[in-house]
């Protein structure tokens, strides 16, 4: 992590190599789970919950990297961004290769015990049977696991599109917010104008009134005091 990250950088980073280590477990858990396919399916939902999760994280950091100031900052966390998304492909691939291996485990061990209590021409068509279900099977959970991947890389591309859209408002807002800045500072510069020729006409008509006195005085005292 770059040196001097922020705190909200920091957290991330921290939740990021959180769930990068509970997903590298849970694969772990998958490859050595004994079955049913009931109990890997469960595995399974808790790995694409964990997967979803981290997807979010790396795309907050990589935000945050974009809106870093200095130059040498951002790509530091750019280049973080990359490595994270190298190693949640790489945890991809270990879980697909995992759920394989799982499920060859699962099926010759349904296999084995299938063997085991049958006699010997019920047991060579209850195996052919099995296998082919188990082919079946492994068939439809790789099928379901595109499906996934497939559902995954669309909620990318909605999230990515939802980014940009609110990227677009958020430059539409800053835009009027410089717009009403101007007009504030225009009213700010009307009001002071206004309140300075408000003073300058009070001052005239206090020269006004102040000449109109005298001149009533100066009018009095030469009717009232001819003399002086």
């Amino acid at each position: 992590m770059a040196a001097g990250a922020s705190v909200p950088v920091r957290v991330c980073h921290q939740e990021i190599v959180r769930f990068d280590l509970e997903i590298k477990a849970a694969v772990q858990d998958i490859r050595e789970c004994p079955g049913p396919l009931g109990a890997l399916a469960e595995l399974n939902a808790a790995v694409k919950e964990k997967f979803r999760q981290l997807r979010g994280r790396i795309q907050e950091l990589e935000q945050m990297a974009k809106e870093q100031d200095k130059e040498s900052e951002k790509q530091a966390l750019l280049r973080e961004v990359e490595n994270h998304k190298k190693q949640m492909l790489s945890n991809q691939a270990a879980w697909r290769k995992a759920n394989l291996a799982c499920k060859i485990a699962i099926d010759n061990s349904e296999k084995d015990q299938l063997l085991q209590g049958r006699d010997s021409v019920r047991q060579r068509k209850t195996t052919k049977e099995s296998l082919a279900e188990s082919a079946s099977n492994i068939t439809e959970s790789l099928m379901g696991i595109s499906r996934m991947m497939s559902q995954q890389v669309q909620q990318s591309e909605e999230t990515v599109q939802t980014l940009a859209n609110s990227s677009r408002t958020i430059l539409e807002a800053n835009e009027e917010f410089k717009s009403m800045s101007g007009t504030i500072q225009l009213g700010r510069k009307l009001i002071t104008k206004y309140n300075r020729r408000e003073m300058t006409d009070k001052l005239l008509i206090f020269l006004a009134l102040a000449l109109f006195l005298a001149t009533v005085l100066y009018i009095l005292k030469k009717r009232l005091f001819p003399f002086l």
